[in-house]
């Protein structure tokens, strides 16, 4: 099963930026897209050609924000599009997911990122904040005995290496000291893997996301804060996990896993 996973920026672009061919050419059985910024009646007529007939769409209720989608194949035998145990974040449109045969759930999130608004608003609360409902939630999962894939835009970095200029941005956003921890104890709490990372320990430059500014992407210097995560248990069945940085449609590049399900 290949599984792409990608904030897109923007899925009302399909026609303009020849969404459908690219998707066409890769032949996902499932694609997770973040920031897709469009209500239900907003989404592309495009978007039916995808052949990909089952929809999870969580579309909140801000304009212009967050809001998460998964497109598949496959058919889940459920879905939803909630904290099951929350409305705290329901607005935002963070969290789509389905539910795939074997007792396996695909949750696709959009982290807040946490940086202070416009106005003044302090946000890196409400961050820390969303880590704590997702532990909560994860673990709310484990105890009914299933198996899970994390696809998510993080809006971390993890580690050192998958940021370009690691000792200048100590103090910034996505590279928060409290902002790693507490993603690094959700991963040993939770019993998670990041799957890029287990498979390419060592790999250099790998980076998914980019400014816009200073021609970033052309010299490869940025962040990697797009990921793949599986429990323990689905660790052996994980065939691949590569960065597509060949697929150039927005400021992420999607993020493709193959999993033997």
């Amino acid at each position: 099963m290949k599984i792409l996973t990608w904030n897109e920026n923007w899925i009302r672009a399909v026609k303009k930026k020849d969404f459908l061919g690219i998707m066409n050419n890769e032949q996902p059985d499932i694609l997770c897209l973040q920031e897709t910024k469009a209500f239900h009646h907003q989404m592309p007529a495009e978007m039916r050609l995808l052949n990909m007939p089952h929809i999870c769409r969580h579309a909140g209720q801000r304009a212009w924000y967050a809001w998460t989608a998964i497109f598949s194949k496959v058919s889940p035998l459920s879905a939803c599009s909630e904290f099951s145990h929350s409305q705290k974040f329901h607005e935002d449109g963070r969290l789509t997911q389905i539910e795939l045969p074997g007792k396996v759930l695909l949750i696709n999130w959009y982290f807040p990122n946490g940086g202070t608004r416009a106005d003044g608003t302090e946000m890196l609360t409400y961050k820390l904040s969303f880590y704590d409902e997702l532990e909560s939630y994860i673990l709310e999962q484990q105890k009914l005995w299933y198996e899970i894939i994390l696809t998510w835009d993080m809006n971390i970095v993890h580690t050192e290496i998958d940021i370009a200029r690691p000792k200048e941005n100590q103090k910034s956003i996505w590279f928060l000291p409290v902002e790693r921890k507490r993603i690094g104890d959700f991963m040993e709490t939770c019993w998670f893997s990041d799957m890029f990372r287990t498979l390419s320990p060592d790999a250099l430059d790998e980076y998914t996301r980019w400014s816009y500014r200073a021609w970033a992407r052309q010299r490869n210097v940025w962040r990697r804060i797009d990921y793949f995560m599986v429990s323990s248990w689905l660790l052996d069945k994980v065939q691949s996990c590569r960065h597509r940085q060949d697929i150039m449609w927005s400021d992420h590049c999607p993020v493709e896993l193959v999993i033997d399900l």
